[in-house]
Order: C-alpha cells, then sequence, then structure tokens
C-alpha cells in the first residue's frame, strides 16, 4: 500500500442455486486466491452465498439459516488474514428477510450493509421477499456477538487513513440518489456494490456508463461485482460483468460470460488529490455513520497498474485525433476572441521552422479563418541569426508560402553583433549572453513589426518549457497572447502531426513532417557542418520525462518518491533508473528556480487539465524553496 496504492478484486464464482455450502466452498477458495495475490479489499455478488435467483424459496428457513451459518464458517476461515471481503446474502431481523453485503475479515463479521432500493420492476420482484433497509445502523446477533446492521457503515482502516470503504448492492446504485452518494460525503474514498445485474441488449454499455460516472462524481474508486455463471437461466443470463473504476478511468473490466477474479490497484492518494483541489467537494454527514474500523498490514503493492508514459496523449488513434482537433479548436477560438476584441486585423509571429513556432502558425491560421480575416494578413517573420540551419529555414519559407501567410525575413547577426559590441561582449563566448541576446533581439523585431502594421504578437513557447523555464526572460518568454502556453511539448508534435494527416494539401504535409524529424533546437549555436548543434534534450533532458514528471507532480501533488516510482514503471526497458533520476532532479530544481517567467506569462488559453498560469492553474510564489523536494530526490540517489 505504498504511495496509496491498493490491490483490490472483484470475483464471480460460479454458483449454485440455493446450495450455500457449495457457493460459500467456491467464495472461499476465491478469497484465498485473492490473499496470494496480495489483495486487500475483495468483493462477490449480491446473494452470492445462496444465489440471486432462488425465488421465493428465500421464504424457505433452511435456506436463511443455512446462508447464515455459511457466513460465519467463511468468517471463521479469513482468520489471520487481513483482506476485507464484501459477499451477498439473505438476512433475517425481527421476522423480515433483508438483502445485505457482509464484511468479513480476520475471523471477524464486521457489519452487515442492507440493500435501500429493491427493483420491483421488468423482470425483478425483490419486494416479493425482502424488505427495503435502512440508513439508520443498529446492533444485531451475530454468531456469538453483535455486529452494526444497516445502510450507513463506513469500514476505516486505522493503519491508511484514506482508505474509507461504503458498500451499496446493485439497484442502490442506478437509482436517482444512491447511497454511495452519501457514502463519499462523509469520506468513502472506495465504495463497493454487490451486484446482480442481468444481461439483455445494450445493457453493459449502459453499466459501463453508470460505474464510470458514478467514481469520476464521487472522486472514488468504484469496485462493481457481477453474478454469472450457475445462475439460474430459466428466464434470465447474468454475465458476471465485473468493473474496477476510479475517478471517472475504467481500470479493469472482465469479459461477460466468464467467472473469475478481476483485479486492479486504485491510488487512494490521487483520489484524496483530487478532493482536495475541488471546492464544492464537501466533506458532511459523517456524524450518521457508524465506524467499524479494520487493520491492514501495510506492504509495498506490487503494481499491475498501467502508468501511461504520455499522460497528455491519449494512446487510442481514434481519441487521440478527436483531442487533437478539440485542442486545436480551444487554442484558435482564444486568439480568435483576442482579435475581435482588440480588432488587430494582423498577426505577427516568429518561425522557425521549429515545433512550436510551426504549431502557432497552425493555430493563427485557423483562427483567422473563423474571423473571415485573409491569411495574407498573418505576418511570418524569419530571423536567421548565428544558429540558424538551411532546413529550418527552408521548411519556415515552405510553411508560410503554403499556408498562405506573408514571410518577410530580417537578418538580426548584424544588429546582435553590433549589440555585443555595444556591451563588450566577447563574440566566441558562446555563453547565455550569447545566446539570449538573439532571442532578445527576436522579441524586439517582433514586438516592433506588429506596432508598424497595428497587429499583435503571437507567442509560441508550450508548457513543457515553461515548466523547465526554458525559454529567454523578455525573448522568446514575451508576445501578447500564448497560444501554446498549455500545450505539453509531447503534445505539440501529435497537433503537428495531426494537421499533416488532415490538412489535405500534399506540399505542406511534406514539410510537416520534416518538421517533426527536426531536433528540437533554439538554435541559437553556430551549426556544425551545416546540422544543428544545439539539442535541446540533450541539454535539459527527454521531454518525454519531463512532461511526465509535470503532468504528476501537477495534476496530483506527488511526492519525488512517487513520481520517481511511477516513471520507472512507465519508462521500463526505455531509461536507466539512474536517468529517471538525473533528469528528475533537474524538472525539480529548474521547476522551483524558473517560478519568476510563469509569473508573468502573457494571456493564452488553457487546454487540459494541467496549466502553468499565475493567474488561474498555478498561483505560487516566484521564490519558494525547493529544499524540501530536492533533500527527497537526493535521498533516492542514496
Amino acid at each position: 500500500m505504498k504511495d496509496g496504492f491498493i490491490k483490490v478484486a472483484a470475483a464471480t464464482p460460479k454458483v449454485k442455486v440455493a446450495d450455500p455450502s457449495w457457493n460459500r466452498e467456491q467464495i472461499s477458495i476465491m478469497m484465498k486466491e485473492g490473499q496470494e495475490r496480495h489483495v486487500k479489499i475483495m468483493v462477490f455478488p449480491e446473494l452470492a452465498l445462496t444465489a440471486y435467483t432462488c425465488g421465493d424459496l428465500f421464504g424457505q428457513k433452511a435456506l436463511i439459516r443455512k446462508a447464515r451459518e455459511e457466513l460465519l464458517l467463511l468468517a471463521a476461515e479469513t482468520k489471520g488474514s487481513d483482506m476485507i471481503s464484501f459477499v451477498g446474502l439473505p438476512w433475517e431481523e425481527n421476522g423480515k428477510l433483508y438483502n445485505v453485503a457482509a464484511a468479513l475479515q480476520d475471523g471477524e463479521v464486521l457489519g452487515l450493509v442492507t440493500k435501500r432500493n429493491l427493483p420491483n420492476y421488468g423482470e425483478f420482484y425483490e419486494a416479493r421477499n425482502f424488505e427495503s433497509g435502512e440508513g439508520k445502523v443498529r446492533l444485531v446477533s451475530c454468531g456469538a456477538g453483535k455486529v452494526p446492521f444497516g445502510g450507513n457503515i463506513l469500514f476505516t482502516c486505522r493503519e491508511i487513513p484514506d482508505l474509507v470503504i461504503g458498500a451499496e448492492i446493485c439497484e442502490d446504485v442506478w437509482v436517482a440518489c444512491p447511497p454511495s452518494i452519501a457514502h463519499a460525503q462523509a469520506g468513502a474514498t472506495v465504495i463497493v456494490n454487490c451486484s446482480a445485474s442481468d444481461e439483455t441488449t445494450g445493457k453493459s454499455s449502459y453499466r459501463d456508463t453508470l460505474i464510470w460516472g458514478q467514481s469520476a462524481r464521487l472522486v472514488c474508486a468504484y469496485v462493481y461485482a457481477n453474478a454469472g455463471d450457475g445462475e439460474s437461466t430459466q428466464d434470465l443470463v447474468f454475465g458476471g460483468h465485473n468493473i474496477i473504476a476510479e475517478n471517472g478511468t475504467c481500470l479493469s473490466e472482465s469479459k461477460r460470460f466468464e467467472t473469475g477474479i478481476l483485479t486492479a490497484d486504485i491510488d487512494l492518494e490521487r483520489i484524496e488529490s483530487e478532493r482536495r483541489k475541488m471546492s464544492t467537494f464537501k466533506i458532511k454527514g459523517r456524524e450518521e455513520y457508524w465506524m467499524a474500523e479494520f487493520s491492514l498490514h501495510v506492504e509495498d503493492t506490487v503494481l499491475e497498474r498501467f502508468i501511461d508514459p504520455a499522460p497528455f496523449v491519449p494512446d487510442n488513434p481514434a481519441e487521440r485525433s478527436k483531442r487533437c482537433e478539440e485542442i486545436l479548436s480551444i487554442q484558435a477560438m482564444g486568439l480568435k476572441k483576442r482579435l475581435e476584441h482588440t480588432g488587430c486585423k494582423t498577426a505577427v509571429l516568429g518561425l522557425s521552422g521549429g515545433l512550436d513556432s510551426t504549431l502557432a502558425l497552425l493555430v493563427t491560421a485557423r483562427a483567422f479563418d473563423l474571423c473571415a480575416i485573409p491569411r495574407d494578413q498573418i505576418l511570418c517573420v524569419t530571423m536567421p541569426c548565428f544558429g540558424t540551419t538551411d532546413r529550418t529555414y527552408q521548411n519556415a519559407c515552405v510553411m508560410a508560402e503554403k499556408t498562405g501567410a506573408r514571410l518577410q525575413e530580417v537578418d538580426i547577426r548584424e544588429a546582435v553583433t553590433l549589440h555585443f559590441k555595444d556591451i563588450g561582449h566577447d563574440m566566441s563566448n558562446h555563453d547565455v549572453t550569447y545566446e539570449n541576446s538573439q532571442a532578445r533581439e527576436r522579441t524586439q523585431v517582433l514586438m516592433d513589426i506588429a506596432n508598424q502594421m497595428g497587429g499583435m504578437v503571437i507567442g509560441t513557447g508550450d508548457m513543457s518549457e515553461l515548466a523547465l523555464g526554458w525559454a529567454t526572460y523578455n525573448g522568446d518568454h514575451m508576445s501578447m497572447y500564448g497560444v501554446n502556453a498549455s500545450v505539453p511539448k509531447t503534445l505539440v508534435r501529435h497537433l503537428v502531426r495531426y494537421f499533416a494527416d488532415t490538412c489535405g494539401e500534399k506540399e505542406l504535409a511534406a514539410v510537416l513532417m520534416d518538421v517533426l524529424d527536426t531536433p528540437v533546437s533554439p538554435e541559437l549555436l553556430p551549426p556544425e557542418d551545416g546540422d544543428i548543434s544545439q539539442k535541446t534534450e540533450d541539454l535539459v533532458g527527454p521531454y518525454e520525462l519531463h512532461d511526465f514528471f509535470l503532468y504528476q507532480i501537477l495534476r496530483y501533488g506527488y511526492t519525488p518518491s512517487k513520481v520517481y516510482r511511477l516513471a520507472r514503471t512507465a519508462f521500463d526497458g526505455l531509461y536507466e533508473k539512474e536517468t529517471v533520476l538525473k533528469w528528475l532532479k533537474v524538472f525539480y530544481r529548474r521547476f522551483f528556480t524558473q517560478q519568476f517567467k510563469r509569473s508573468c506569462l502573457p494571456d493564452g488559453p488553457k487546454v487540459g487539465s494541467v496549466a502553468v498560469s499565475p493567474r488561474g492553474d498555478l498561483r505560487m510564489p516566484s521564490d519558494a524553496s525547493g529544499r524540501l523536494w530536492m533533500e527527497e530526490v537526493e535521498e533516492l540517489e542514496k
């Protein structure tokens, strides 16, 4: 459970209708397997001890009594295990029969959660046999002791305060106001559901939407265990459709019509991080709940969970294309509004032939189309200097032509050389002054041309560069509207590729593909044999690593040790652990020292869940100490 990860399971045994002894044996086998797999929370289907489809046999005292006896045997078998399990069964209390989920752990029944909403429509007639449960909790006899009985029970872990489990049963989640809403508001981070939902055409898709949506709405993990093989097929078929979701994401889903154990690793820290950020997520009503405590042996969870190495980029091609179109539209609409508000009919941008300026041009062209402004009012300025290569220069020229923009060349070599003379800088000293002087000269040229034309300068820098501070202060750092300000470098590539694939212009697509093949570089140092000599990723590290770090740190507030662990898992086989740690250290150092650049960023549209705008997502002091984070990174080096 280190770093908030806990392995959970939804299990569907093959049952025999009205045979509690057989069913208990099958459940017991699965529970032992779960323990061997280090599962900490295991959920079984509704009425699993008897089978859901007993019909009027639920009125038979022998079945009710046997189910209770088998539950106590099952509980006894958990002695010595810290896995908490939820098992469905019928429970008679005060002359009424209830549909309950029993929580079992370490030889005990921790509580009996009652089903509140009994379906009595269509193929369901539960009200014929069962009484609706209430939220109010009371103690009832169970074996030699008493246990809490009712709807408002939360199961809280002594060793892991963030682990709070609430339970509901099948129909409870299908109603307008599910009990899980109150459970989550009272602090439950995990909701379990013992279910018996039959299969009809299209129902599985709705079930997916329902469970994923509930986990998103409640910002929780949701473990849904459904009845399957062995249930009566007299009128219905049950598919054992099990789902484990977390905050709107499906972590794992079983194939229907198969029995077995579905596992996933939930991330409690991720859930708590999301809830902390949401000012509208309120904890309330906890005083109305019975807190049933249990203990877990805290151990390191061996992760089965997929850790996406590219969290900003959807892996599915169709979803990726959809996302790219959406982002380009957001960027263009942001610029469209700014053009309309200022009355500007001209845009000026520095076109280097690199990725970021290419994307800025494509977005600007789209915005001009939306404003019905001719594209020849976009002025692309290429400003060759000491580091410019023929490849990027030619690509810039072709792009301007093929997008319908105008191109102006302003060679800044002479101006920068004179500037070096004015400040007494040795031309052979290729230090930061040598580099930044070029960047600032380019920005001055763009600003002055924009003034001449009554236009605005379009910023090209991306979010990854801003996170690392890889931008010249008051150089490429500055513009009048930064269209790429919340687009990470890994996503810039896919946006340009998407445009190349969909633009329908062969020559434009060809030059865009060549831009994609060009090494990322600010081109501020002289070329070597005509090729780019200054490669950004050789200097600050791979952008795919930095974007991964950026996402985990800003999206969820994870500690350096957890970010390192996730990165090692995500990039296993691609980067050695020493390499990951090296660049993680660089990220933290640059992130804290370069905040002053982000504190005065130009306006720009937010496109995703992570952004670094000082007016929105990242209100961070420029002089905040990074010591706490750097010390933890240094501990990882030992």
